[in-house]
């Protein structure tokens, strides 16, 4: 045989042998997907719900104008600290003064008439106690007489005379009384107009306090949109002239945040939360929730829905106020904040990563068998066991003999990278965590090949 044939056999020997060994190795390997692992452990969580809003003071106030009127004199500048009653600004009041003042006149000249029909009141008593006694006499001169008169013994001149003076104080007694009854109306026509001067007097009055703003309790005034020389209104919110300033209570601050309707269901008042400022970066502030609100903010427009005219499918917030436990120098309201509420925390839990957690449908665990192919096609074919079939199931994928076994699992709080496990599994489980595409197509009892090494960057493009 040739040299040449010799060798082209031997070439085409091991290229034989190679494609055979190169079959078996992919063969071999033929199903076997690569995974990232890691493993169950037990650690601290803490369920954390963030939401951003601003700073406020829990108590503030816009003092808005109670008369129109010009501004004569404003004792405050915005950043200045006040105290409970301390004169904040004045209005024009000559008019408002010269009203009082005349209602004061009114109401003393009203006293004073008052006073003198109670005097004429009491007179005309005193002159009806005279003619009372002045009628006795007169009527016992008169019995006196009419007895002698029958006797004979005095003039019929003198009988008659005696009884003319008896109906006269009859009369008397009878103009007494109906001057007391005269005098006690004027009295009470006084006193009437006593009650509507002193009506007049407190409205003058009130129309005259409205033109002094005085600070309703301790702060500092955060906005003074005014000056002095300028007009005011009254009953125009939010209008030009119409808030003369604002005045916050400072001792005590919070971080007003809108946290989504998803998260609103864990938050509860008393539970602690730490707040970042902006305006005051790495540091962070304690504080806890003191209210939750009750109705749903569009968040587009920050409108309640019970204000809003339709429905609409937008997302929606819920107010929570956080109260700072301390007040750091130099805040000021209005402050972008950042709040991150802790709903819950619990020690020495067994965890997870959240991205190893993944959904199956039941129908997806079961192993199907080629011998009872046709029974499993009769059982689809019911309607209650294609339901159920399509019944999704939580779980992970644990690595037990080089395969991918899904396992069933029962979770609790989640924190920020990790979620707690309450049934399924135990302490050093190894689970499947990635890659993503690999968790979202891997079937159970999938051969598996783990590789846990860091992904390389790809070359920076110069």
């Amino acid at each position: 045989m040739k040299t040449w044939k010799k060798v082209t056999l031997i070439v085409g020997g091991v290229v034989l042998i190679g494609a055979i060994v190169a079959g078996s190795y992919y063969k071999s390997h033929e199903g076997i997907v690569e995974v990232q692992t890691g493993k169950v452990s037990r650690q601290e969580l803490a369920s954390v719900v963030t939401a951003s809003g601003e700073i406020r003071p829990k108590t503030f106030v816009n003092v808005g104008a109670n008369a129109m009127g010009k501004i004569v004199k404003l004792y405050v500048k915005e950043g200045d600290k006040v105290v409970k009653g301390q004169l904040l600004a004045q209005l024009e009041n000559i008019q408002a003064g010269a009203d009082v003042n005349a209602t004061q006149a009114s109401l003393t000249a009203a006293e004073a008439d008052y006073n003198a029909g109670v005097e004429t009141l009491n007179t005309n008593i005193a002159d009806l106690d005279r003619a009372k006694a002045d009628l006795e006499q007169k009527q016992f001169d008169w019995k006196r007489s009419e007895g002698l008169y029958r006797d004979q013994l005095i003039a019929k001149k003198d009988f008659d005379a005696a009884k003319n003076a008896y109906e006269s104080a009859v009369s008397g007694v009878a103009q007494a009384k109906t001057r007391i009854a005269q005098s006690r109306a004027q009295a009470e026509a006084f006193k009437r107009r006593i009650a509507v001067q002193k009506a007049n007097l407190v409205h003058f009055s009130d129309v005259l306090s409205k033109t002094e703003y005085r600070a309703p309790f301790d702060g500092v005034v955060t906005n003074l949109p005014v000056r002095e020389g300028e007009t005011v209104v009254m009953g125009i919110q939010n209008a030009p002239g119409s808030t003369l300033m604002t005045l916050a209570d400072t001792s005590v601050i919070t971080a007003e945040v809108k946290v989504d309707e998803t998260d609103i269901v864990n938050v509860r008042t008393g539970q602690p939360a730490e707040v970042s400022i902006d305006a005051i970066p790495k540091k962070k502030f304690k504080g806890t929730v003191t209210e939750i609100g009750n109705n749903a903010l569009l968040r587009s427009t920050g409108v309640a829905t019970s204000q809003s005219t339709g429905s609409t499918q937008e997302a929606k917030d819920f107010k929570v106020v956080v109260t700072l436990t301390e007040v750091p120098e130099g805040l000021r309201p209005g402050l972008s904040a950042t709040a991150k509420v802790t709903t819950a925390s619990k020690q020495n839990v067994l965890s997870i990563p959240i991205q190893a957690l993944t959904i199956r449908q039941k129908g997806d665990l079961v192993p199907k068998k080629k011998g009872k192919q046709k029974d499993a096609v009769k059982a689809a074919e019911k309607p209650e066991e294609a339901k159920a079939a399509k019944e999704e199931v939580q779980g992970v994928f644990v690595i037990r003999g080089g395969k991918a076994q899904f396992v069933a699992v029962q979770t609790g709080i989640t924190g920020t990278t990790d979620i707690e496990v309450l049934d399924g599994l135990k302490e050093g489980d190894e689970i499947v965590t990635g890659s993503y595409k690999v968790l979202r197509t891997l079937k159970p009892d999938t051969t598996v090949k783990i590789n846990n090494t860091a992904p390389k960057k790809e070359d920076e493009k110069s």
